[in-house]
């Protein structure tokens, strides 16, 4: 991860970037403010328009918070500036997605609907169209709480190997299986 790193980050003119005692970076943009706490051995260093960081030691546990750090200083910066936005699809007879602002109704095949309440940080839109597998899309900045509130969305109903039926992510590609062989 060191050389993950080594690269530094270019903060967009309409972003601003603050370190603060603790050592944690607030960065604010057109979408919105995020913060993220640093381990105390990193160091960060905002210059004009580049954001770079540090390390103290060449150790192992160094080398991987440097690369970890700059990532997710970068999730940040974008996250300000463009957001992010994750997609996914019912896929089986009878399933249906519906939202009242951010409560989630989903109807998987249970004996009753699932209602499901998205963190207010994020945007959730459902789409149903005749021929087409319902769609729910999870828009905000930031990038970590989009992955979680989405992996518990497909963990309500896993996409199974041999029809392909449950939730699943739209860039998804499942790995599908053959059925039982026919009789004699």
């Amino acid at each position: 991860m060191s050389r993950i790193g080594k690269k530094s980050i270019l903060i967009p003119s309409n972003v601003t970037v603050n370190l603060l005692k603790d050592n944690t970076v607030v960065v604010k943009g057109p979408k919105g403010e995020l913060s993220q706490t640093l381990d105390r051995d990193i160091t960060v260093h905002i210059e004009s328009s580049e954001l770079t960081l540090n390390r103290p030691t060449e150790q192992i546990r160094h080398k991987a918070l440097h690369g970890l750090y700059r990532s997710l200083l970068s999730n940040l910066v974008i996250g300000v500036t463009t957001g992010y936005k994750r997609n996914l699809e019912l896929v089986g007879v009878g399933y249906k997605a519906s939202n009242v602002g951010n409560t989630l109704d989903l109807a998987l095949g249970y004996s009753h609907n699932i209602i499901f309440e998205i963190p207010n940080e994020l945007k959730v839109t459902t789409l149903t169209e005749k021929g087409k597998n319902p769609l729910i899309t999870l828009e905000g900045t930031d990038k970590q709480l989009i992955g979680q509130v989405a992996a518990k969305l497909r963990s309500l109903r896993k996409p199974e190997p041999y029809k392909g039926k449950g939730v699943k992510y739209s860039e998804e590609v499942l790995r599908r299986k053959a059925g039982k062989a026919a009789g004699k």
